[in-house]
């Protein structure tokens, strides 16, 4: 449970700094990112990763695990290293993303390893 708790804080701390990055300081991301012509998308997709994040980091404050927390964070890491990658590729952001990249899918892999590893046998109501 300790690990379960330590991978949605860490990863729901990850997702608010890059989410809120680009909300407090859009000159300072874009001077590491890239240009952006739709500021408001960039501000309206990092303020969506920061509601994943809150939810992460509340989730992790409960006695037990919740298997539908887990696909949605699971989901956000794939489909975020999914863009990443697709779109370094191809021209369209920079080939800084690739370290975003990089980072999701390690979050990928610690949570699958958690699964095969660590994840409760049962559905109950866990102790600290």
């Amino acid at each position: 449970m300790k690990v379960y708790r330590f991978l949605l804080r860490l990863h729901g701390i990850f997702y608010f700094l890059t989410g809120i990055w680009p909300v407090v300081h859009i000159h300072s991301f874009m001077a590491v990112t890239g240009p952006k012509n739709d500021i408001w998308l960039v501000k309206t997709v990092g303020l969506t990763i920061v509601a994943c994040s809150l939810g992460m980091i509340g989730a992790s404050f409960r006695k037990y695990v919740q298997p539908d927390v887990i696909l949605i964070v699971l989901g956000f890491a794939a489909f975020l290293t999914l863009i990443d990658i697709y779109y370094t590729m191809t021209d369209v952001i920079a080939p800084v993303y690739l370290a975003d990249a990089a980072v999701e899918m390690l979050f990928i892999l610690a949570w699958l390893w958690w699964w095969k590893f660590q994840k409760p046998k049962q559905e109950t109501v866990l102790n600290s």
